[in-house]
């Protein structure tokens, strides 16, 4: 009888969830397991040899200025960019849960950069940058040498951040207002009932309802902006003089431009670490303090 049971149940996780598992590992599991093998050798992506040397890569790694540098790089630009993609968020999904009239339409509105890709939003913005944002300067100005924000070091990395919110704000925003919509009313207009103003009862009744949103929106926010690439590419390319690269354009660049397979395959491992670590332990935190109904 039990045999049956378990072949019954083998037999529905394999029509169900075998395909998915089946693509899972050879697209997800497989890669991996490769890729961590390559950080063993010194293959350069092209040869059939792979002449394998230990930790050196490793030791390229922790060694190498300009990866710790694009690390650093993404860390700040992670920090500023999470803050305001759930600040602006947030304020979008308070918006429009508010029974404004056509809100649905408002929903979607915001929604829509999200659907674009990276490289067409990213191509689409340094139009704007480039011509023209610099043509309104020069209108308004006067002064047919206005230069664009992209061509300057503060001005390429405040680019970066802005189309980054602009595209991911959207996104979160659905799932703020999934938490919006989970609180029940009957709470916060028993805050009110007791005393409390609206903005103590968002602070003390609302906001601590919705920290699993919260969890959400940051770890998503996070994970995506540690490993942004389409936008930097088509954004910036990492100009002005290499001060925009960030962490996974210079593992593409080590990889796939340089041509040093092994070390970029290790930069990389260190930085999907890096973002785990960090993505588990934010996640395990905002765990810790949610509050149920």
């Amino acid at each position: 009888m039990k045999t049956n049971k378990l072949s019954y149940k083998i037999g529905q996780y394999s029509m169900f969830a075998g395909p998915a598992s089946i693509l899972f590992l050879a697209v997800v599991i497989l890669p991996f397991i490769y890729g961590l093998y390559l950080t063993f050798t010194s293959w350069d992506g092209v040869s059939v040899d792979k002449p394998f040397v230990g930790f050196d890569n490793y030791a390229k790694a922790l060694s190498d200025s300009a990866y710790w540098s694009s690390l650093s790089r993404t860390v700040v630009y992670s920090v500023i960019t999470v803050a305001l993609v759930n600040v602006v968020a947030f304020a979008l999904a308070y918006a429009v849960t508010k029974g404004l009239k056509s809100q649905n339409l408002f929903r979607a509105g915001f929604f829509i950069p999200n659907l674009i890709g990276g490289i067409v939003l990213g191509y689409v913005w340094k139009f704007v940058f480039n011509r023209a944002l610099v043509a309104i300067a020069e209108a308004l100005t006067h002064n047919n040498a206005s230069a664009s924000l992209l061509s300057t070091e503060n001005g390429a990395m405040f680019c970066l951040i802005l189309v980054s919110v602009w595209q991911y704000a959207g996104y979160m925003m659905l799932i703020y207002v999934a938490g919006f919509m989970s609180v029940d009313q009957s709470l916060k207009e028993a805050s009110l009932i007791d005393g409390c103003s609206p903005k103590q009862a968002m602070w003390h009744v609302i906001i601590p309802l919705m920290r699993a949103s919260f969890v959400q929106c940051i770890f998503l926010s996070t994970t995506r902006c540690f490993m942004v690439y389409d936008i930097n590419l088509s954004l910036t390319k990492g100009e002005p003089f290499n001060s925009s690269v960030l962490a996974a354009m210079h593992v593409y660049n080590q990889a796939f431009v340089y041509k040093n397979y092994g070390t970029g395959q290790a930069e990389a491992l260190v930085l999907f670490l890096a973002c785990a670590v960090i993505g588990v332990t934010q996640v395990f935190i905002g765990k810790r303090g949610e509050v149920e109904a």
